[in-house]
């Protein structure tokens, strides 16, 4: 047995608690303003609907929508994956998994647009559309046929339009708790936010309202949607959109790129508006900075190439979105907008592809990390948090199976969890 080292230290056990000491304050704000991931289940898009054409058939009417244009245009494995360039191996099972998709839950969360996509009414008419639309919303979830997430986008606090979005918000939020409360997927998105004091006023607005219904402070958060200049690059020249998601104070659940808002806004003219444009990389860039750690997701943009017409225009729009959505996804925006009906084949095809493509590689790899087994690439922490998020976003929107993870990596659900967000001591899926 080879001769015991000696440990000597110089330091008195003083100056590590007078350390300690002196940082407890910063202990205290990173925990408080980083708190990670909220282990949560994200969805890989949102679809708006107008305030006024949403209805009860509204969800199963988009996923049919969808199945016919795959019938029409793509009727088979074979067929789809040669529009989109999906490996042979990955054909059969994407192709399977989009259509059960489409079948079981065509749309993971939708927003009732009352802004852009709703225009100005008069103040009779959007009241009594945003009272149709709680009624709606409490229906759906009660009797089973909502989107994971469901909500509104009202009209934003600039001053034109801020007492109507004020209203609407109310109208909608009192609907819902006559109807017997909110339901844990709810959603609400603040759009065209320039200053952090906007942000500021609709937390108020929120705290005013659970107040008034003796709801818990901080049950209502919302989604910051970015898409002017200032909100990434203020005038005296800081992120304001970290400043925003601070101003939310714990409220803030997502930030939403708005593509062609955004784009217009630093004069990008209409040919060249797309998610992939370099003034649209730097802003998801800016938004991905500013929230990481924090829990607030983001969110990418959307296209406007609608996928109608002929068969050869379709294909082309496809190719499009899903070119957009992988490009998205390897960047790490995990969730995006879509316009149309014919954008849910591609959105999920793109994302299962994403996920089955990656399966083996990232299953092997967290599985090694866990048994210490070492192999071509050393892994750290780090890399296996991301891993377990990996998975576990696949399973969650259907692209990877519950099983087959387990049997790959040895890990259960509660593992992932526990690997995915170590904070938190491994949550498990559920609303935003």
């Amino acid at each position: 047995m080879g001769q015991q080292e000696k440990v000597s230290t110089s330091l008195a056990g003083a100056v590590s608690e007078e350390i300690s000491a002196s940082l407890a304050a910063i202990d205290a704000e990173l925990a408080h303003r980083y708190p990670g991931d909220p282990g949560t289940r994200q969805p890989v898009h949102t679809v708006y609907v107008p305030g006024d054409t949403f209805t009860s058939g509204t969800i199963r009417s988009w996923g049919d929508q969808a199945l016919k244009a795959l019938d029409e245009h793509a009727p088979d494995a074979a067929s789809f994956a040669a529009v989109l360039g999906i490996p042979d191996e990955l054909a059969a099972p994407v192709h399977d998994r989009v259509r059960a998709k489409l079948e079981r839950e065509p749309v993971e969360d939708l927003r009732i647009d009352f802004e852009d996509g709703y225009g100005p009414r008069p103040d009779a008419e959007e009241d009594l559309a945003a009272a149709r639309a709680a009624r709606l919303v409490s229906e759906a979830y009660g009797n089973g046929t909502a989107a994971p997430y469901m909500g509104i986008r009202m009209k934003c606090m600039e001053a034109a339009v801020r007492d109507r979005g004020i209203r609407t918000t109310d109208i909608f939020l009192t609907g819902l708790m006559q109807a017997g409360g909110l339901p844990d997927g709810l959603v609400l998105t603040l759009p065209k936010v320039t200053y952090p004091e906007q942000v500021t006023a609709f937390v108020r607005l929120l705290e005013a309202f659970e107040q008034a219904h003796g709801l818990p402070s901080g049950r209502l958060g919302f989604e910051i949607q970015i898409e002017t200049s200032q909100s990434i690059l203020a005038a005296d020249g800081t992120a304001a959109v970290a400043r925003m998601i601070d101003a939310a104070q714990g409220r803030a659940t997502g930030l939403h790129y708005g593509t062609f808002d955004y784009s217009a806004c630093v004069g990008v003219s209409p040919a060249y508006q797309a998610g992939d444009h370099p003034a649209a990389d730097h802003a998801k860039a800016v938004m991905q900075v500013a929230a990481a750690g924090t829990g607030v997701r983001v969110c990418d943009g959307s296209t406007n190439v609608l996928p109608v017409g002929p068969t050869h225009q379709v294909h082309e729009a496809w190719r499009l979105h899903y070119g957009l959505t992988r490009r998205a996804l390897a960047r790490a925006y995990y969730q995006g907008w879509d316009m149309h009906p014919g954008h849910l084949p591609t959105r999920y095809a793109a994302v299962y592809a994403f996920y089955r493509e990656g399966l083996e590689q990232a299953a092997a790899r967290l599985a090694a990390y866990v048994a210490k087994a070492g192999g071509d690439v050393m892994d750290e922490p780090a890399t296996a948090k991301a891993l377990s998020g990996y998975l576990l976003r696949g399973i969650d929107c259907g692209a990877l199976d519950t099983a087959e993870v387990a049997g790959l990596t040895g890990l259960t659900r509660a593992d992932l969890d526990a690997f995915a967000s170590p904070r938190r001591g491994g949550l498990t899926a559920g609303p935003v």
